[in-house]
């Protein structure tokens, strides 16, 4: 287990979208946006996930291997809040988490075969039965640290249950949102809290 260390302000923030997304979704772009106009000196990437999480936590472990662990976040949605509390406890670092899938092994199962991507309907990949297991590999206990994790979560989310989403991170920070959904469509409203959670101070 990674030795806890005092968290520094943030100087890396990653960005994971959820199935079937990318950085184009609107709630990456946001913060990409406010990233770009307000923090530039800060280190900022938001990767387009393969299908696989095998080699989706390989491309993360490998992006962020050299990121100081005290001042690195995460901000993962849905599938990406999973990979985000994955992350979380392999590096001790903060994680925001925006509507996070608890049980994908459970909940995708069903989605295996032909997909298409949200923000681009012409393109297609496949969801293969083994991606499941990689998913079953990638679950985790309690995070270690759970007062560096930060939870928003929609009541009235129409894909995961809201209820099995505050029970895993219940010793983290959430703000549960009456109504609602699955994307989080009022994100900007939020997006000062994330921001104040990260701590991320403005260029010297």
């Amino acid at each position: 287990m990674t030795m806890f260390v005092k968290p520094l302000p943030t100087t890396h923030v990653l960005y994971l979208h959820g199935f079937r997304s990318s950085p184009q979704s609107t709630k990456a772009r946001q913060v990409a946006a406010v990233m770009a106009a307000k923090f530039p000196h800060i280190t900022w990437w938001c990767p387009q996930l393969p299908p696989s999480p095998q080699a989706a936590a390989a491309l993360i472990a490998q992006g962020t291997a050299h990121w100081p662990a005290q001042s690195m976040a995460v901000i993962g949605s849905s599938l990406g809040g999973f990979y985000a509390t994955w992350l979380a406890t392999q590096r001790a670092c903060k994680a925001v988490l925006l509507n996070p899938a608890i049980h994908p092994a459970r909940d995708l199962a069903k989605y295996i075969g032909d997909q298409t991507a949200w923000h681009d309907p012409a393109e297609r990949f496949y969801f293969a039965p083994e991606f499941v297991d990689e998913l079953r590999t990638l679950e985790v206990g309690p995070l270690p640290y759970p007062e560096r994790a930060w939870a928003l979560i929609a009541k009235g989310d129409e894909v995961l249950d809201w209820r099995e989403m505050t029970a895993r991170y219940p010793d983290s920070t959430q703000v549960v949102i009456e109504g609602g959904d699955h994307a989080i469509s009022n994100f900007e409203t939020y997006l000062p809290l994330v921001l104040a959670f990260l701590d991320l101070q403005a260029a010297p």
